[in-house]
């Protein structure tokens, strides 16, 4: 394939338009970037582009013949993949099963499948990926989220048996929001691959030095309209940024405006849990301390021990002078607001209105009756502070964008002014502008003596919003860093170095 062009995509809902004569040009055998703030029409043009969404308009050629675009069984006949962001897998069958879904299996004279076949189209797509150390026969809700979004990715990478072909766009939402470096490296090797085939690739990140990486062109979104489109040489990081957000983002990361508190809101001393051990630090009022290391290293479960849901099994742990919380109930009572790791999954009641989500675990403050005006004016209020996009407070959690969702859960985090608020990769899958958004907020409760804890595979997001980092290998903590002077490098080498005395 030479070409592909989306022309004069359109698509209103509700007489809102969500995008408005947008043009998309792609070309064989190099990677285009699609960027834009959440709410800036990606999700819609990808939908579009899926067959999933009806655009109003919209006019599809392929090397200059015009090909239909209604349904996904258009998608899947022109030779069009889609890896997304949120991993939809199906937990309780095999990686293999997974990996074939929405595939005719093939089967043994015509009746029963053909097992082992299945598992080696699922084994060739994994070993091109290079992620052969995942077992085809697995239960893929027994595997971790970084290889749960591989096996995701290997399912576009499946060939046609008869004749090998690879497909002639591939189309990548957020693929490294739940991969490591490592794995992301694999991703990009593959995508290299593709890319040589002759494939166009549209790749969605908000991780800007990925598509100044692996990308030869971006087009950049805003409001649902075109803003810019070019070879990636002919811009910079800069301009791609002032394009999404409409303004200069000049410091990254807000500075601290005055230094933390010595009052002691955590304490943990020589602490093992069942997955944790030798635990030590003191988290004082207004401090943002963050906890590193390799995936699965210990992070979400050093988070867990303030929910109680990780017991300590011996040495000392207290908040606020007192007993950990037993249970996440109790734990939001007792000031820790927890925001998780996977919001649709974990944090989330998609089908549930966004005022039921932000209240959700502080309804006990308001009495046993419940009481509509007030409940109604928190949620507008907490809704407002995070400068969130929606049509009714009453809509369904589920049809915001990811960016709006994300910050949904930071309203709830933050209502009722925690003393102790616990963040789990708070800004996989964020555009800039909503970025610094959080991390205003979080700099503004930090000043007000709020404690935070937070995990992050972006290093130098834990470099520029924490005053130290506690380091985790398998589950030990093996460093306890001051930020001041710590480089990325400096910390990824703590992930490998030996255990020392902390």
């Amino acid at each position: 394939m030479d070409s592909l062009t989306f022309q004069n995509m359109s698509k209103a809902y509700g007489g809102v338009s969500a995008l408005q004569d947008v043009t998309l040009a792609l070309k064989g055998g190099r990677v285009h970037a699609l960027m834009g703030e959440n709410g800036a029409g990606k999700s819609t043009l990808i939908k579009c582009i899926a067959g999933v969404v009806r655009a109003d308009d919209m006019r599809v050629e392929k090397d200059g013949h015009a090909i239909p675009l209604a349904s996904a069984q258009d998608a899947q006949a022109a030779d069009f993949r889609f890896i997304h962001q949120e991993l939809n897998i199906v937990p309780q069958v095999s990686v293999a099963e997974n990996i074939l879904l929405g595939r005719r299996f093939p089967r043994r004279f015509g009746v029963a499948v053909n097992w082992p076949v299945v598992r080696a189209r699922a084994r060739d797509a994994l070993t091109f990926l290079g992620a052969d150390h995942i077992d085809v026969k697995a239960l893929a809700g027994d595997l971790s989220p970084g290889d749960q979004m591989l096996i995701k990715i290997a399912a576009a990478l499946v060939t046609d048996p008869k004749t090998g072909h690879q497909a002639d766009l591939y189309v990548l939402d957020e693929p490294t929001a739940a991969l490591t470096g490592e794995e992301s490296e694999l991703l990009f090797d593959v995508i290299a691959r593709l890319s040589a085939t002759g494939a166009a690739v549209l790749y969605v990140s908000h991780r800007i030095d990925e598509v100044f990486r692996i990308c030869d062109d971006v087009t950049v979104l805003r409001d649902g309209r075109n803003v810019s489109s070019c070879p990636i040489q002919e811009t910079t990081k800069d301009q791609v940024i002032r394009d999404m957000t409409g303004r200069d983002v000049r410091d990254a990361y807000p500075p601290r405006a005055q230094p933390y508190a010595a009052t002691v809101i955590a304490q943990l001393t020589s602490v093992q849990t069942p997955r944790l051990r030798d635990i030590s630090f003191a988290l004082r009022a207004g401090e943002v301390l963050g906890v590193a290391g390799l995936s699965e290293a210990g992070q979400s479960e050093l988070l867990d021990v303030f929910m109680g849901l990780e017991p300590v099994v011996s040495g000392t742990a207290r908040l606020l002078g007192r007993k950990l919380p037993s249970d996440p109930a109790a734990a939001w009572q007792a000031g820790v607001a927890y925001l998780p790791k996977e919001r649709r999954r974990q944090g989330l009641m998609l089908n549930m209105s966004i005022q039921a989500n932000i209240l959700a675990p502080h309804l006990h403050t308001h009495g046993l009756v419940a009481k509509a005006g007030r409940e109604r004016r928190e949620a507008l209020t907490m809704g407002a502070k995070m400068r969130m996009k929606y049509d009714s407070i009453d809509q369904p959690v589920g049809q915001l964008s990811g960016g709006n969702q994300q910050k949904a859960l930071f309203a709830r985090a933050l209502h009722g002014q925690p003393k102790l608020l616990l963040l789990n990769e708070p800004t996989r899958g964020v555009d800039v502008g909503a970025k610094f958004d959080i991390y205003q907020t979080v700099r503004a409760f930090s000043a007000q003596g709020c404690a935070v804890i937070l995990t992050s595979s972006d290093l130098p997001e834990m470099l520029g919003m924490c005053d130290r980092i506690l380091v985790l290998q398998d589950g030990q903590q093996t460093a306890l860093l001051d930020c001041a002077s710590l480089s990325s490098a400096d910390l990824l080498s703590h992930f490998y170095a030996p255990a020392a005395k902390v």
